[in-house]
C-alpha cells in the first residue's frame, strides 16, 4: 500500500471545509503562545535591539513553534537493522508489527505537523509504518496557526466526518475535543504508564485518556555564562530574588558598553504566552495553579499577589517597559542578540542560539526557572498529544499508529534526529539524546503543571485570556491586590 504525503487542501465530502488552510515551512513551535490563542507573529515590542540579524522561525507558540528542530542533524542506531543510522528520513521500524497486521486493509488519514522538519519526520514515520504493518496512511500537513488547525477540528467534527482518523492536538485542548475523541485507555493503557503522569493526567478527561503524549515541552531559564563567569557568579539563579540579584549586577556593568542591554526577558504580552510564565512564577512561589484539582479557582492568594507585583516591578528595572508587549520571538531576539542576561522561553530557544550565525552561541546554557525559597522549580506543560476521531471508520488500525508513533522508539528518534522534547523519561535519560538536549538533566527535577484546559474544557480559552490580561495589567503598572479578585470573579463564572 502506498504512503501518501498531499499538500494541505479541504477535506472533500465536506463541504463546509471548502478553502484549504495555511500552512508555513516551519513545523508547529512546541511553545504555548499560541496555544489557545492562536499562532500570532511575533510583535514588533519596544525594548533592546539585536547586535547582529537573527534569524526567525516561523512561530506559533501553542500552539507553539520550531521544536529545536534546527539543531545540528544528529544520527541514533536504527532500531530494526543494528548498526545503520536513523535520518529524518529513516524511521525506526514498528515494535508491535505482528499484531498491527491483522488492520492491514485499512486506510487512515493523519492529521499532522505543518509542512517542515516535523512534517518531514511524519511522513518518514508513515512510511515506515505501512512498510511493516500494510496499513496505507495519507498524512495531511496542518495548518501552523493553531486557531485555523482547532477550527478546522471542531467543523469535522461537527460534522462527524470520518475524513480524518488520526489527529495531532495540542495540550490544551483535550478538555475540548475530548466529546469526539477515542478513549485509548482500553488499548494503549500500558503504554501511557511510561509517558510523565502530569500530561497523561492532562489528556485523561472524565477517565478517558483522549490523547496519547506525542512531544514535549516546558518554560527554561536561559543564561549568559560569559556574563555569570565576568561577574563572578558562581551559578544561575536559584530563586527569584536572585534571580533580581544577578540581572541587575550584570546589567549594570554592561550597560555602559551597550545602552541596550537589559537583564531579564521574558513574554509579557497579553497572550497565552502569558498565561505560560505567570503560572510558572506563582507555581514555584506556593501560590497555585491558577484552579485546583477540584476545580476551586485559587489565582486569587497571597503569594500569587507577592510575585506578581515583584514581577512588576523588575517592568523598566531589571526588564525593558516592552517587555509587556513581548512574546517568544522578542525575547528570543534580545536574548541571542547579546543585549539580555536571562531569558524565560522553550527549548526551541536552546538550538537556535547555538546555530552558527549566533551572537551568543557557545555563550549560554539553560536551567530550570528559579523557585521561591521552599518552592520546586516549575515549567509549564507545552507540547503536542495524538487523538483518534470518534467518527473514524478504521479505529484500531488509528490505535495501532499512535502506539507506534508514541513509542520510546520513535520517541528517540525524534528526539536526537529533530530535538523533540521527549515525553518518556527513559528517553529523556537516553545519553544520545542528553548530548542533543543537554539541558534535559538539569531539569529532571522540575515540577511540570499544566494549564487548567482539563477544569475548563471548551471555555478555556476564555479563562485563560481572563487570566493573562489581568497579569499584564499587573505588569503595566496596576497592584495585584486590586486585579487578582476581578480575575478570580472572571474565571469563576466560566467554571460554574
Amino acid at each position: 500500500m502506498i504512503v501518501q504525503f498531499r499538500p494541505q487542501r479541504p477535506f472533500g465530502r465536506r463541504a463546509f471545509l471548502v478553502g484549504a488552510l495555511s500552512v508555513s515551512s516551519a513545523s508547529l513551535l512546541a511553545a504555548c503562545g499560541g496555544g489557545g490563542g492562536g499562532a500570532a507573529a511575533p510583535t514588533a515590542a519596544a525594548g533592546p535591539a539585536t547586535a547582529a540579524p537573527v534569524t526567525k522561525p516561523a512561530t506559533a507558540p501553542p500552539a507553539q513553534a520550531a521544536p529545536a528542530s534546527t539543531a545540528t542533524p544528529a544520527t541514533v542506531a536504527s532500531t530494526s537493522a543494528p548498526g545503520t543510522a536513523l535520518t529524518k528520513d529513516t524511521a525506526p521500524s514498528v515494535p508491535n508489527a505482528a499484531a498491527a497486521k491483522q488492520f492491514a486493509a485499512a486506510k487512515l488519514t493523519y492529521y499532522g505537523d505543518a509542512v517542515g522538519a516535523g512534517a518531514d519526520f511524519d511522513k518518514a514515520a508513515a512510511t515506515r509504518f505501512t512498510q511493516d504493518t500494510g496499513i496505507s496512511v495519507t498524512v495531511v500537513p496542518g495548518a501552523q496557526n493553531s486557531t485555523d488547525r482547532f477550527s478546522t477540528y471542531q467543523r469535522l467534527f461537527q460534522g462527524q466526518s470520518a475524513d480524518v482518523d488520526v489527529l495531532m492536538i495540542d495540550v490544551i485542548w483535550p478538555g475540548a475535543l475530548a466529546p469526539h475523541l477515542l478513549d485509548l485507555a482500553p488499548r494503549l493503557s500500558n503504554e501511557a504508564k511510561q509517558h510523565y503522569s502530569t500530561i497523561i493526567e492532562n489528556n485523561t478527561i472524565d477517565g478517558k485518556l483522549v490523547g496519547m503524549p506525542w512531544f514535549g515541552d516546558f518554560g527554561l531559564l536561559y543564561y549568559r555564562t560569559d556574563l555569570l563567569q565576568k561577574y563572578g557568579l558562581s551559578a544561575p539563579p536559584k530563586t527569584w530574588d536572585e534571580l533580581e540579584q544577578q540581572a541587575q549586577k550584570i546589567m549594570d556593568g554592561e550597560k555602559a558598553a551597550n545602552p541596550t542591554f537589559t537583564g531579564f526577558v521574558f513574554q509579557g504580552n497579553a497572550y497565552e504566552g502569558l498565561t505560560c510564565d505567570a503560572l510558572e512564577l506563582i507555581a514555584s512561589s506556593g501560590g497555585g495553579t491558577i484552579i485546583d484539582q477540584s476545580n476551586k479557582v485559587t489565582v486569587n492568594n497571597p503569594q500569587a499577589v507577592a510575585i506578581l507585583n515583584k514581577l512588576r516591578g523588575w517592568v523598566g528595572t531589571i526588564s525593558p517597559r516592552g517587555v509587556t508587549g513581548y512574546q517568544e520571538e522578542d525575547s528570543r531576539n534580545a536574548f541571542q542578540g547579546g543585549n539580555a542576561a536571562f531569558m524565560r522561553n522553550w527549548p526551541y530557544a536552546y538550538a537556535l542560539g547555538n546555530a552558527a550565525e549566533s551572537p551568543v552561541k557557545g555563550k549560554f546554557d539553560a536551567a530550570p526557572l528559579p523557585a521561591q525559597p521552599g518552592s520546586t522549580p516549575v515549567g509549564t506543560v507545552g507540547g503536542s498529544q495524538l487523538g483518534v476521531s470518534r467518527y473514524s471508520k478504521n479505529q484500531d488500525a488509528a490505535i495501532e499508529f499512535v502506539r507506534y508513533l508514541s513509542s520510546p522508539e520513535v520517541e528517540t528518534w525524534r528526539a536526537v534526529v529533530g530535538s523533540f522534547v521527549p515525553t518518556i523519561s527513559s528517553v529523556a535519560d537516553n545519553p544520545d539524546v542528553l548530548k542533543v538536549m543537554p539541558f534535559l538533566k538539569t531539569a529532571a527535577g522540575v515540577e511540570r503543571v499544566a494549564r487548567p484546559s482539563r477544569q475548563t474544557g471548551e471555555k478555556y480559552n476564555e479563562a485563560s485570556t481572563a487570566f493573562f490580561q489581568g497579569v499584564n495589567q499587573i505588569l503595566n503598572g496596576q497592584d495585584a491586590a486590586q486585579v487578582l479578585p476581578q480575575t478570580q470573579q472572571r474565571i469563576e463564572r466560566l467554571v460554574r
